[in-house]
């Protein structure tokens, strides 16, 4: 178990995918107000098939980035989470669980600590949702 609270200070210290994305085609912002964690992850999805057949399982999430505060569980995950998925089809994204987050962290989490693991995740979703990418 203090492997993987490791790896969660690691990411938490320095952070992959940090910062803002430059033109970004989405940005969501997701605030936990039960502990003031808050994200914002800006992303830039493309099309990965002709626009004639366009949809969420033709998009890839080409680049991502987070910013935000709060907790080494939120902030962490967000890290963790763009480190595995940048490059994954919105249909992967779209179908991730809070079981996989739980499985990416390694860690059990009482029910007010899922909230901070699982806002990242809800603000890629979120972001993945929000828009159709037509151009790159």
């Amino acid at each position: 178990m203090s492997l993987y609270k490791e790896i969660l200070l690691d990411h938490y210290k320095h952070p992959r995918h940090h910062g803002t994305v430059t033109n970004p085609n989405f940005t969501v912002t997701e605030f936990n107000p039960l502990c003031g964690d808050l994200i914002q992850i800006s992303g830039v999805t493309c099309p990965a098939k002709p626009l004639a057949t366009l949809g969420y399982e033709s998009r890839n999430l080409l680049e991502a980035k987070f910013r935000g505060k709060g907790c080494v569980i939120s902030q962490a995950t967000a890290s963790i989470l763009l480190e595995k998925y940048v490059g994954k089809s919105a249909n992967e994204i779209l179908a991730i669980t809070p079981d996989d987050i739980l499985a990416l962290i390694q860690m059990e989490l009482g029910p007010n600590r899922i909230k901070c693991a699982l806002l990242p995740l809800i603000a890629l979703q979120n972001g993945i949702k929000s828009k159709e990418s037509g151009t790159c």
